[in-house]
């Protein structure tokens, strides 16, 4: 298997009050494409483009805390449908592998439902692989496998390749996939290298607090890097750009602070971009040194002698709770945050958590729009 390219696109994101208003965005991504193939294909063939979260569907469902439901009806995708059909013109057209991530709906799974969900598309423009997020951020309305647990399994089953699937390829390699707040879990990472993955899609962190100097990255870079050298895999991680909360928004904030970057099998970064606005991320991907790397090292090559007896019984006790949406419409972010408090205190009760002698007040719940006003800024947007 040749080294190749891989190349991670951060690309301006517009806020869609409408399905129709992707089509935006596709035209960004399509602009950022052409200028990243063109640019960088010179020495090596590029054989994988990946997008970053938001690309496609952006945040405004998370931003404006909008219900669910509405969400997955009127702004959210199928797949396949004419927007993954647009992107595998982009496939065929360079012959490329090509990883998105959008919202979607996943019908076969629930009905009225969306997903954070990561697709593979082959250079042939056919939809290869699929994989929906499964830890999401606390202001995140996606729906996970582990929301709607009992339907999943009933489907795909209860193995870790269920919920962390792998692409294998004959010309690059096996890819996992994940979306942002996944990876702050080793677990997660870790799932995917024991299904085979050697190389690790991970777009987005929204960090922009990120500091200066030795620590500039913050700790998108320092999960990453971690991720990469303990599990003996590359790790391709385009951050999402500058992000426009609205259709009708004027000007873009930056919420994720850039650092897109590739890191390589010993958790070195070989490729990054101190912005995320347009910018392109480019690394030669070399997996038979990885596959020479994991059958020869002793030393640093950590997966090969896991104790996995000693961990066995650590997720004995639930933390999170199963199912939450199976039946109920998944909750905003008053409601949501109700959850994971109550998630902190069954910390405190198994004795993995310890309470402070002084309480500071949690954050304080922001509005939660009514109906008769989201359809005032739904008018806005259109």
């Amino acid at each position: 298997m040749a080294p190749y390219l891989a190349v991670g696109l951060s690309t301006f994101v517009h806020g869609i009050g409408a399905r129709e208003h992707i089509a935006r965005n596709l035209d960004t991504i399509e602009e950022a494409f052409h200028a990243a193939v063109s640019i960088v294909g010179i020495n090596l063939p590029v054989r994988l483009v990946a997008l970053s979260e938001g690309a496609l569907t952006g945040f405004t469902d998370e931003i404006y805390d909008l219900p669910h439901v509405r969400s997955a009806r009127d702004l959210f995708i199928d797949i396949p449908g004419p927007e993954t059909e647009r992107i595998a013109e982009l496939a065929r057209m360079y012959d490329t592998y090509v990883i998105v991530q959008c919202k979607a709906r996943w019908p076969e799974v629930i009905e009225d439902r969306f997903f954070n969900v990561m697709v593979v598309i082959s250079p042939s423009g056919e939809i290869v692989h699929r994989a929906a997020k499964n830890h999401v951020w606390c202001r995140e309305h996606s729906c996970t496998p582990h929301d709607v647990y009992d339907r999943w399994v009933e489907l795909f089953g209860d193995g870790i390749d269920a919920f962390y699937p792998v692409l294998r390829t004959p010309d690059i390699g096996n890819i996992g996939t994940l979306c942002c707040s996944d990876g702050e879990y080793p677990e997660a990472v870790r799932a995917l290298a024991l299904n085979g993955a050697e190389l690790v899609y991970r777009p987005s962190e929204a960090v922009p607090m990120t500091t200066s100097g030795p620590d500039d990255g913050g700790t998108w870079l320092l999960q990453n890097r971690a991720h990469a050298h303990f599990n003996s895999l590359y790790m391709l991680c385009p951050n999402t750009g500058p992000v426009y909360s609205s259709p009708a928004a004027e000007h873009p904030v930056d919420i994720a602070g850039g650092n897109g970057h590739v890191v390589d099998y010993n958790g070195h970064v070989i490729a990054r971009a101190s912005s995320g606005a347009n910018a392109i991320i480019a690394a030669p991907v070399d997996i038979e040194a990885l596959r020479q790397f994991r059958m020869m090292n002793l030393n640093s090559n950590w997966l090969k002698d896991v104790r996995t007896e000693l961990f066995r019984r650590m997720y004995d006790r639930p933390i999170h709770p199963a199912n939450l949406w199976l039946d109920a419409e998944p909750g905003r972010h008053a409601e949501v945050d109700e959850v994971y408090r109550a998630n902190i205190a069954r910390l405190v009760e198994s004795g993995a958590y310890t309470e402070p002698s002084v309480r500071f007040p949690g954050a304080r719940h922001f509005p939660t729009p009514a109906d008769g006003d989201l359809d005032a800024i739904a008018s806005d947007w259109s």
